[in-house]
């Protein structure tokens, strides 16, 4: 056992493993992410003793573990609220709980971030299960639209929507294009032997493959913001536009072909569309009496008197479910709902830690732009060299896209993904630093 524990190859491989499997994970589900989160934690931990008093606490991680203390604070207001006014339908210190918990994300970002920085594991393997698991996932799509049910035997129950592996959740397409982006970068990055003219076919065949697993999906977001993200490749990249011309060419057609014949796909995008009317209606408008809209907008409408209720530190981590129904009854239309959470991140945001909490996220965000978008591109870094770091540029923009409808900041898929973006970014932003010195 002390021989494996202090064998580096050993070390790495088990790091890399761990890594390469966050996407298996993800298809498994929350309790498998987070045993693989934890395992992380521990072997990195075991493996690097040290690793915390080694590690240099930069502005960005200070802002970091602000923002977590902040949670902290409102979580701690938040059930004295509850307490004080004996509200005991939830159990006591339910957000104080809930945010020690969360904790493990400030870890997963510290650890990573440090591997990363000190080039201890290789990305490649992460990469590669990216592309399998991404094909995987499309690939069961397409079974369950011809037969019904996936390889696993999970039926279609929805008229719009196929979750392939993810049973009875449908989010298959925001999978695939979260994902599935890695796969381009593969072979430029790791394999520069390959023959290019292969390239010029393989690329946009496993573009098709994705766009057409995004769109039987009937996941319409993720489909957006997949596009999004080939056009930021296309802007910024110009060693892929050649690969990515082709696509660019042909998926117009192949959606227009789809969008005719299939009638699942043309219901699903003219209820998108339907929904897009109904918002620029509401927003234009001031139509607010509009209820054929989808339950997203009403959301959006119950957003603002909840925030009102905790403006500055917020309520919270998941506090928006229960803050929502103490809005004064006065407030309240006939189409006013209470749901989980908004629906967009900023949102959310805004809700469980105030505008204080916002300010911090919008900090920390910028900060990480700067060092990952405007050094690769904008100024005279080492960073132009590193082109590993790019998928995970354009992918963190379409994350944090502010005007997207997406599930809870503060659920363990969304939260894992989004740190996971954030430590690689930063960890090799200050690789390049290192290498600068």
């Amino acid at each position: 056992m002390y021989f494996f524990l202090k064998n580096n190859i050993f070390q790495q491989n088990c790091l890399n493993f761990l890594i390469a499997f966050i996407p298996v994970s993800f298809i498994a589900g929350n309790l498998i992410i987070n045993l693989n989160i934890i395992l992380l934690i521990l072997l990195t931990i075991l493996f690097n003793r040290n690793l915390f008093f080694n590690l240099k606490y930069h502005i960005l991680d200070k802002l970091i573990f602000i923002y977590f203390i902040l949670l902290f604070i409102a979580g701690f207001f938040t059930d004295y609220y509850f307490y004080a006014n004996e509200l005991n339908w939830r159990s006591p210190l339910a957000t104080t709980i809930k945010t020690f918990f969360f904790l493990k994300y400030l870890l997963f970002y510290l650890i990573l971030r440090y591997l990363i920085e000190k080039n201890l594991v290789n990305l490649k393997f992460f990469f590669i299960s990216c592309l399998i698991t991404s094909l995987f996932v499309s690939l069961d799509i397409f079974y369950q639209l011809l037969n019904g049910k996936d390889i696993f035997g999970y039926k279609t129950t929805e008229i719009r929507k196929l979750a392939g592996p993810f049973g009875d959740e449908y989010i298959a397409g925001s999978f695939i294009q979260r994902f599935s982006i890695f796969s381009f970068f593969l072979i430029p990055i790791f394999f520069t032997k390959f023959n290019q003219k292969y390239l010029k076919c393989i690329i946009p065949l496993i573009f098709i493959i994705f766009f057409l697993g995004i769109t039987f999906s009937g996941n319409r977001m993720p489909l957006i913001l997949f596009l999004l993200s080939i056009v930021l490749i296309f802007l910024f990249q110009k060693n892929i536009r050649k690969y990515l011309i082709y696509f660019l060419v042909i998926f117009p057609i192949i959606f227009f072909i789809i969008f005719n014949f299939n009638t699942q796909v043309k219901n699903n995008f003219n209820n998108l569309f339907e929904q897009v009317r109904v918002m620029k209606l509401i927003l234009l408008n001031d139509k607010t009496s509009e209820d054929t809209g989808h339950s997203y907008i009403k959301e959006f409408k119950s957003f603002y008197d909840t925030w009102l209720i905790n403006k500055y530190i917020g309520g919270g981590i998941k506090s928006f479910r229960y803050f929502c129904h103490h809005i004064p009854e006065e407030k309240k239309q006939s189409n006013f709902t209470c749901n989980m959470h908004p629906h967009n991140y900023y949102l959310e945001i805004l809700t469980e830690s105030g505008v204080i909490g916002f300010i911090i996220i919008l900090m920390i965000f910028s900060l990480i732009m700067y060092l990952s978008l405007i050094k690769k591109y904008f100024t005279k870094s080492n960073l132009k060299n590193i082109n590993i770091i790019i998928p995970f540029i354009f992918l963190f923009i379409v994350e944090i896209f502010p005007i997207k409808s997406t599930g809870s900041f503060f659920t363990t898929g969304n939260t894992t993904y989004l740190f996971f973006l954030i430590a690689v970014l930063i960890g090799l932003s200050r690789r390049e630093k290192n290498i600068e010195k």
